[in-house]
């Protein structure tokens, strides 16, 4: 999810990973090692070495709570590499939490370049959706039942009011399920920092949440994630499938308000459980915010008449 800013030195981070990393026979003879910034479930280190740069990806174990399958993340990050969207994948520790993928040089993205290269991100998007089937189905009303169950047994903070929503959540399962038109190859995650521009393409990175699911879905969450207008949506919209599509425009806003509406319990699983110096209650109730509004709104009456 959203990035964090760290400065631990070399010296630290290698007493505290020098030992895992180690395992890996491709990262032994490294020359340096830095934080990089990105990722509330998950370390990313780089990895410098003279043979080339890597970047080691160190899961937590919260994973579980947050929806994370990390041996679907592998698999899936794999099937990424192969059509060249995603990042190359070296190695794999399962027991350690451990990823090793390819350092991607580039500009890693932020909101106003998402909105500044629609095009091109929806090219990439369609890059991924062509990949070979991913090893499992991302559903949002499954992850959103999953946090809401978590979050009452263990007694978490709760949003004011969040249960009253049920009903438009309810509604949209039934209006998607009726007019589904299968699914693809989706990360499910990508926000800003998860675009990294080489120059001549745009790379998809981070795939604890990739999954099959409907490319709407994709579409919604990319817009929502970086803050952008409607207008910004259609035209993502437009470039994806090649020409104008209200009922696609329509599909990945409700998506999208659907999303904020899981993603809200993920900021309050993390608000109860991690470690991490960041405001997750703050970050979820901005998208709770919202949710209230979309919900209830007349627009979201017209969209949903557009299935």
């Amino acid at each position: 999810m959203y990035p964090v800013a760290v400065s631990l030195s070399a010296i630290e981070l290698n007493k505290d990973f020098g030992a895992l990393l180690d395992r890996v026979e491709l990262l032994r003879d490294r020359t340096n090692l830095s934080e990089l910034s990105g990722g509330l479930t998950n370390r990313n280190l780089k990895v410098e070495t003279p043979h080339g740069n890597y970047v080691a990806r160190i899961s937590s174990n919260e994973s579980d709570l947050l929806a994370i399958d990390r041996k679907s993340e592998y698999a899936n990050s794999k099937l990424a590499a192969e059509v060249n969207i995603g990042a190359p994948v070296y190695e794999y520790l399962p027991g350690d939490g451990l990823l090793v993928i390819g350092f991607l040089p580039g500009h890693t993205y932020g909101a106003s370049d998402v909105a500044a290269n629609l095009s091109r991100i929806a090219e990439s998007c369609r890059t991924l959706h062509s990949a070979k089937p991913f090893v499992r189905d991302f559903n949002m009303f499954d992850v959103q039942r999953g946090y809401l169950k978590i979050v009452e047994e263990r007694g978490f903070r709760m949003p004011e009011r969040y249960g009253e929503y049920t009903q438009f959540k309810d509604l949209l399962q039934k209006a998607f399920s009726t007019t589904d038109t299968g699914k693809v190859p989706c990360n499910n995650d990508l926000l800003p920092a998860n675009f990294i521009d080489d120059g001549s393409k745009i790379w998809l990175i981070d795939y604890e949440y990739s999954g099959n699911n409907d490319p709407c879905f994709e579409l919604g969450n990319i817009w929502s994630e970086a803050g952008m207008n409607l207008e910004q949506l259609r035209e993502l919209v437009t470039a994806y499938y090649g020409g104008e599509r209200p009922d696609k425009f329509a599909r990945a806003w409700l998506f999208s308000v659907l999303a904020k509406y899981g993603w809200t319990l993920w900021a309050s699983i993390q608000d109860s459980i991690s470690e991490l110096e960041f405001d997750f209650w703050g970050w979820g109730m901005a998208k709770y915010e919202d949710v209230q509004r979309d919900f209830t709104s007349d627009f979201f009456k017209e969209q949903i008449a557009l299935l």
